[in-house]
């Protein structure tokens, strides 16, 4: 079948890429992620494809049209993707369709009924509701597997897009940029959990950019602040240091950012061994959480719960192989399973037995951390970018040959291969 001439089809390709931010090399890396996650298995693409196909040089075939729906959360029609002698709407005043995230997240249709029925372009209702929609799906972070919230965000973040190119006043141009920005940074967060680092390092410039449009000096420190995890999970620990101390500089004093910027650049001293600063750090994160109360929302992302305080101490004791870490790492276990601190949180529950296994490790303990290391990596609540934190575990269970072994290094490959990531 000969493939359709130029100009049967007009792409809006380059449209919706620009509202995400990304190169088209950075395009072709996460069509090709969303084929492995889709079980569509490899796809050919590279930035000088995504090039062709944005001009329009010839009709892509199914494969990649799959994928680039996935990518920008909208249809063939609407991404331009169609034999037709008439070109489709343009992307500005467009809503982007519903994916196949869950339901629950989904309000675009209310936020097209406010913004029809507002006697502006930008409406206070639709904004009131996309700032409540971001603090639900930071709030939905902690729960909800991160291929299946992202789409959802990204979704969030085109109807912004499309709302920031319409008039607004300078408040509501500001609100616009902020809930773009938070957005925007929970995005990147998401990525990294999928290691779809690229991504995540273009979001962060896009949600630093808003930011400081906005004069949020807050978002500006959780940018930092996520910059020095990222850091932490590549293992480039003094940079993490670096970047922790950096969002603690621009972060307003009675913000949550400075607090988890500081409990972040204890995690990475500890790392690098240095048992001084760590403990400096943890004495800094008790003084600045011990007057909080629980916020009414303690799941959030976004701000910081008291109760985590407990949890950072126990990482950072079993990281610097602290004896006493065993029982801080019990008992941050055993409040999270029971909900003492309120609710459940599953993906703290996890990360608290790699600590807990980890510790059990050092002290000689291999059957039980082998035990509480395959439970954390079967519970389906360790993201790849976080399987990192398992492998001093299994290296210790191995090099004993503990009965428990060959059954932890199959859960342990398993989340490493996770979506295509070794």
């Amino acid at each position: 079948m000969a493939r359709p001439k130029r100009g049967e089809f007009h792409p809006h390709l380059a449209e919706h890429r620009a509202r995400l931010g990304l190169t088209q090399d950075q395009v072709a890396e996460r069509l090709q992620a969303l084929a492995r996650e889709h079980g569509d298995g490899h796809l050919a693409v590279s930035g000088e494809t995504v090039a062709r196909h944005e001009r329009g040089k010839y009709l892509p075939g199914p494969h990649y049209r799959r994928q680039y729906t996935r990518l920008y959360g909208a249809s063939e029609e609407q991404l331009g993707l169609v034999l037709s002698s008439n070109p489709p709407p343009a992307l500005s005043g467009q809503v982007l369709p519903a994916t196949d995230a869950d339901d629950a997240f989904d309000a675009f249709d209310a936020f097209e009924l406010a913004q029809r029925a507002a006697a502006s372009d930008v409406g206070d209702t639709v904004l009131t509701g996309l700032e409540q929609a971001a603090d639900r799906l930071a709030v939905a972070y902690q729960g909800t597997p991160p291929a299946i919230l992202l789409p959802e965000v990204r979704r969030h973040l085109g109807y912004i897009g499309q709302l920031l190119d319409k008039r607004a006043t300078l408040d509501q141009r500001r609100r616009l940029l902020v809930v773009g920005g938070w957005l925007s940074l929970l995005a990147a967060t998401v990525d990294i959990d999928l290691n779809l680092r690229p991504v995540a390092a273009a979001r962060l410039n896009t949600a630093t950019s808003l930011a400081e449009q906005a004069g949020h000096k807050e978002i500006v420190a959780w940018c930092l602040e996520t910059r020095a995890w990222d850091a932490l999970t590549e293992r480039n620990y003094k940079l993490a240091v670096d970047l922790s101390q950096a969002a603690q500089r621009v972060a307003p004093r009675d913000g949550s950012a400075i607090i988890q910027a500081t409990a972040q650049e204890g995690r990475a001293a500890a790392r690098l061994g240095d048992d001084r600063q760590a403990r400096d750090a943890l004495a800094r994160v008790e003084r600045m959480a011990s007057p909080l109360a629980v916020p009414d929302q303690p799941e959030h992302h976004f701000r910081y719960d008291p109760a985590k305080q407990l949890a950072y101490s126990a990482t950072v004791l079993s990281w610097l192989a602290d004896p006493a870490a065993e029982a801080y790492t019990r008992d941050v276990l055993n409040r999270l399973e029971s909900g003492r601190d309120g609710g459940t949180r599953p993906r703290r529950v996890a990360t608290a037995r790699l600590d807990l296994a980890l510790t059990l490790a050092g002290l000689g303990n291999l059957d039980e951390a082998a035990g509480q290391a395959i439970v954390a990596l079967k519970s389906g609540r360790i993201v790849p970018s976080s399987a990192w934190r398992a492998a001093e575990i299994v290296d210790a269970v191995e090099n004993r040959e503990i009965a428990e072994a060959a059954e932890l290094r199959e859960a342990f490959d398993a989340i490493r291969h996770k979506n295509g990531h070794v």
